[in-house]
């Protein structure tokens, strides 16, 4: 004889790993994919049209059958396909990533597509339960309403818990597979004792899948996640699939899909002739004679593992420097595997906006790069964001951002040119090398890009040497002033689908030829 509350734990368990199983999926999409808008829409469209083909099957199920055996007897199917996610999908996604990283846009998408599929048969089956359970649980017409409320109530309860319980507490201490056979455990364990309850001939006979999933368990974090060469480390974050290379004596940060280093670590030199050197030559735009112990202070947003606080150390000494990152497990990466260990640098473990409003201090340069490529957070691309910065900047101070971009499309440099005229006097323009990045260097004062050329001609003879190549570097990597362009405010920053346009018109159009000649 089953509990009368059973039916209703059996609800908010299934609302619960539902939920789950959808925030679970984004990490396991991001790891290749980044979790732009699209990605985002994709899963919750897909994941919403499941669960209305499962509304519909429920319900006409529990009429052909309405009995609890069938209920608990489905869960159990839903929570064994769970547990099979990993399994399926991880040569899927190494053949994305593989597709990824050589652009080959049909594997990459054929993947996401097959990825994606692998969720119809447990949340279709997850999506029986609510329906099933008000059919069951309804005697008379006069509780109808309120049973159906109550399963509703329950379920959504359930759901909102499971919202936040895989990305603060499964993926960063159990990773992305380990979450998953977790709520085919669950489930199943919820499935098991219901059928104890109402029919223990059917639940011996599914004690199989138990042991499939544990099985399972036993080997699932067995390898890498996404394969890759020369790795040292992988470790997963509620924020980033974290990844630290080596090639040729050199270390690396990648994050999520991988396909943008976030971090680097040359023990001999700190010339990276990466977007990271462009940062350290900004305040440069200023009038000459500008010198090197003019540079007071700094702040990074966009920490990652410590590049940019290194290279200022290298070449303006101990100057106090704010690194804030979102990622408190970054912070961790950068002391243990890209000697971030100088005592100058104060990391703030918070949103960059949020700790950049929150800050008392007044820096002479401010670096923004918090990418989560391509994409740069919307809330860090507005006129609102860009004062608040502006206020935060010493009278000759300077703000750098690192900005996407591709050989025939600049339309992002132009609206975050136009974005940052709105509250700077000028706006300077450094295409990176061998990229698809520029650094855009705003002034509080009114300035000159002929500013860096004569501060590099001017250079004191005791002046770092390394800084001395990042200035050359920099000035042959001047631009013109941008065009004008939108502009970004809180209320209207349509910076995704900018990028998303971007990204496509490579992609569709001569963005192959370029990376591939023939």
């Amino acid at each position: 004889m089953r509990p009368r509350f059973y039916p209703y734990f059996a609800v908010f368990i299934s609302g619960l790993s539902t939920l789950g199983i959808e925030l679970a999926a984004a990490r396991l999409l991001g790891n290749v994919y980044g979790t732009s808008n699209l990605v985002w829409a994709a899963i919750i469209g897909l994941i919403l049209l499941y669960l209305t083909i499962g509304s519909f099957l429920g319900g006409f199920w529990a009429d052909r059958s309405p009995h609890w055996a069938t209920f608990f007897t489905i869960m159990a199917w839903g929570a064994f396909t769970v547990g099979l996610i990993p399994l399926f999908s991880t040569p899927i996604l190494r053949w994305a990533a593989r597709g990824v990283l050589a652009l080959n846009a049909p594997a990459a998408g054929g993947a996401f597509i097959a990825t994606l599929l692998i969720f119809v048969i447990p949340i279709t089956l997850l999506g029986c339960m609510s329906p099933f359970a008000i059919r069951l649980l309804v005697e008379d017409v006069e509780n109808s309403g309120k049973i159906s409320g109550r399963v509703s109530a329950i379920s959504t309860m359930g759901a909102l818990i499971g919202t936040f319980l895989p990305v603060l507490v499964l993926i960063p201490w159990l990773g992305t597979r380990l979450t998953y056979l977790f709520f085919a455990l669950l489930l199943l364990g919820v499935a098991l004792t219901g059928l104890l309850f109402v029919n223990r001939r059917k639940m011996l006979l599914h004690l199989w899948m138990l042991v499939v999933l544990l099985v399972l368990a036993f080997f699932s974090n067995r390898g890498s996640l996404k394969p890759v060469a020369g790795l040292l480390y992988e470790a997963e974050s509620p924020y980033n699939l974290i990844q630290v290379v080596e090639r040729q004596g050199i270390r690396f940060l990648l994050l999520n899909e991988g396909q943008g280093i976030h971090s680097i670590y040359a023990p001999q030199t700190n010339i990276t002739n990466g977007t990271w050197d462009y940062f350290q030559i900004a305040p440069f735009f200023n009038a000459p004679p500008y010198h090197p112990d003019n540079v007071k202070s700094s702040a990074v947003v966009g920490l990652a593992a410590g590049t940019i606080p290194k290279q200022t150390t290298a070449i303006y000494g101990p100057i106090p420097i704010d690194g804030i990152d979102i990622d408190p497990k970054l912070a961790e990466v950068g002391r243990d595997w890209f000697e971030m260990n100088e005592p100058n640098l104060n990391v703030i473990v918070a949103d960059g906006r949020w700790a950049l409003a929150n800050s008392e201090n007044t820096y002479s340069m401010i670096a923004v790069d918090a990418y989560r490529l391509p994409y740069i957070p919307w809330h860090l691309t507005t006129v609102e964001f860009f004062q608040e910065a502006h206020d935060h900047l010493a009278e000759d101070g300077v703000l750098a951002i690192n900005v996407g971009r591709t050989n025939t499309d600049r339309r992002l440099i132009e609206a975050l040119g136009s974005t940052l005229l709105e509250v700077f006097p000028s706006v300077h323009v450094m295409d990176v090398p061998n990229s698809f990045n520029t650094i855009m260097v705003a002034t509080v004062q009114p300035t000159d890009s002929e500013n860096l050329v004569h501060n590099w001609a001017a250079m004191p003879e005791d002046a770092n040497q390394e800084l001395r190549t990042m200035m050359v570097n920099g000035v042959q990597a001047l631009q013109p002033r941008p065009k004008p362009g939108i502009v970004f405010t809180d209320d209207k920053a349509p910076i995704e689908q900018m990028t998303n346009a971007i990204v496509f018109n490579f992609v569709l159009g001569d963005g192959m030829s370029m990376l591939f000649p023939a």
